[in-house]
């Protein structure tokens, strides 16, 4: 419509709509625009849309809770056009949640790609977002791994039920999380997880609940987070009717600043979640998750495995960096040993022990940032006009 009018000559001031695009007519990204020596993930997207409606999610406020998918035809298209571009490595699918049209994929999209890689050789990884009832579907996660996905980004928000059902979070209630994400990880994916603190339910306890399930399940990459609420949202109206947003009513789960007002003290809550952040990523506890997620893993499924050049030289770099200035060695040094009883074992060990060292050097950042916010933060707050 904008570019008819603009044609004509005659633009209106402001247009709408409450349809949502078909994405069969979303073209083939032009590669050639980019550098891709200049990146590590390309990404390709699939479906919009979440059939689940969490509280304090965006993404149907958004894109809606009726899962649209891309033809399977146009996947391969696009898969075919990143290897023609030389493309070889990590392919991200940043679906909300691939797993939103499960037949579809079982009997159409996963077949495909199947055929795809192994006539192309395999070459890219895959990794993408879902929701935790993956666990329930063996042959979906069979059939992702044999398409070549080898590392899952799950939800998890929080070790409480009663955290979880405060936000309608009905797909994680009731299950032994530690369990399933274990179980997805026997699958041989990887499962890399988000988790919240700062729910109305959340008392004291949380913070050590929350290290025992990173912990025990294994999950390396490990997301936590201060709880926010985006415009729009089921929390930002809820929180809205109670007065309790502040000014300015933006947030960033991430950056330390929540955008209303908790029921926790607010010194307790930033004080436990400096104390989660600090405990997972010290060398200790992270060296020691990292064993206990490839003790777990089925990596005989995975086709990415490969000790190459680039792994050796990956070991050697670690090895300085981790192994011989930064704090905490010992635990590096357990680990590699522990590893080299397995080349495909060692060159997962070495690569998240890398990521290790780059969580760390973001956390003296965010370390700084909480030191401040605990010492200034109280519990006054300006609540946003409602008129």
């Amino acid at each position: 419509m904008v570019l008819i009018d603009l044609e004509k000559g005659c633009p209106e001031p402001y247009y709408t709509t409450r349809e949502k695009p078909d994405l069969k007519d979303v073209p083939i990204p032009q590669w050639d625009l980019i550098n891709m020596n200049k990146y590590a993930v390309m990404g390709i997207q699939y479906s919009r849309g979440c059939p689940f409606n969490c509280d304090f999610c965006d993404i149907t406020t958004l894109l809606g809770r009726k899962v649209r998918t891309k033809a399977t035809s146009q996947i391969i298209e696009e898969l075919e056009s990143l290897y023609v571009h030389k493309w070889r490595g990590d392919v991200f699918f940043v679906d909300d949640n691939f797993i939103g049209k499960r037949q579809q994929l079982k009997n159409e999209l996963l077949p495909a790609i199947i055929d795809w890689m192994d006539k192309r050789k395999h070459p890219f990884a895959f990794n993408t977002q879902t929701s935790i009832d993956l666990v329930d579907d063996e042959e979906l996660m069979t059939l992702m791994t044999r398409a070549g996905f080898d590392c899952v980004f799950i939800g998890i928000e929080s070790p409480n039920d009663s955290s979880l059902a405060e936000c309608n979070k009905t797909q994680n209630t009731g299950r032994d999380i530690v369990a399933a994400i274990k179980r997805i990880q026997r699958f041989g994916l990887q499962v890399q997880a988000g988790f919240i603190v700062g729910f109305d339910s959340d008392k004291p306890g949380v913070f050590d609940k929350l290290i025992s399930l990173i912990q025990d399940s294994g999950v390396v990459t490990a997301m936590v987070g201060l709880l926010n609420a985006p415009r729009g949202t089921k929390l930002y109206k809820k929180l809205m009717s109670e007065d309790r947003l502040t000014i300015p009513p933006t947030g960033d789960n991430m950056d330390c600043t929540m955008n209303f007002i908790p029921k926790m003290d607010i010194h307790e809550l930033l004080g436990g979640y400096q104390k989660v952040l600090n405990t997972i990523y010290s060398q200790k506890h992270y060296c020691k998750r990292i064993k206990t997620f490839l003790e777990n893993y089925n990596y005989t499924n995975t086709t990415r495995l490969k000790v190459r050049y680039c792994s050796i030289k990956a070991l050697f770099r670690s090895t300085w960096r981790i192994g011989l200035i930064e704090k905490g060695k010992i635990y590096y040094w357990m680990l590699i040993l522990w590893a080299l009883k397995s080349p495909r074992r060692l060159v997962l060990a070495v690569r998240l022990s890398i990521y290790g060292f780059h969580f760390r050097k973001m956390l003296e950042n965010v370390d700084s940032q909480m030191t401040e916010l605990v010492a200034t933060s109280s519990n006054e707050y300006n609540p946003v006009d409602q008129g």
